[in-house]
């Protein structure tokens, strides 16, 4: 949803639930498992995957109840929007691509 306020364009921001899998060892491309579950307020999708990125890049900002490794290259974060649908995105060396649910299986 877009708010004008005077002359700028504001985005509201909305929480999204956002799930993150792992492979048990870096570099693997089978085997994934859901190592975190949480909640990002966030505008997009764009915006919430920047925000996961940087709280699992810094050790002080990774959430102590989750037992996931730094983010890297192959690692696949789910957007669940509720009725809206849910979104799965894969980080690769070029940025974020959105990808098929059978890679997490």
């Amino acid at each position: 949803m877009v708010r004008l306020w005077g002359k700028k364009m504001w985005m509201a921001k909305r929480a999204y639930e956002a799930a993150i899998f792992q492979t048990p060892r870096f570099g693997e491309t089978k085997g994934y498992r859901q190592v975190c579950r949480l909640t990002v307020t966030a505008a997009d999708h764009h915006e919430a995957l920047s925000i996961l990125y940087r709280m699992f890049n810094v050790a002080d900002l990774m959430p102590k109840n989750c037992q996931a490794r730094f983010m890297g290259t192959g690692d696949i974060v789910l957007i669940d929007e509720g009725r809206k649908g849910q979104t799965y995105y894969r980080l690769c060396p070029d940025g974020w691509q959105p990808v098929e649910r059978q890679r997490v299986c």
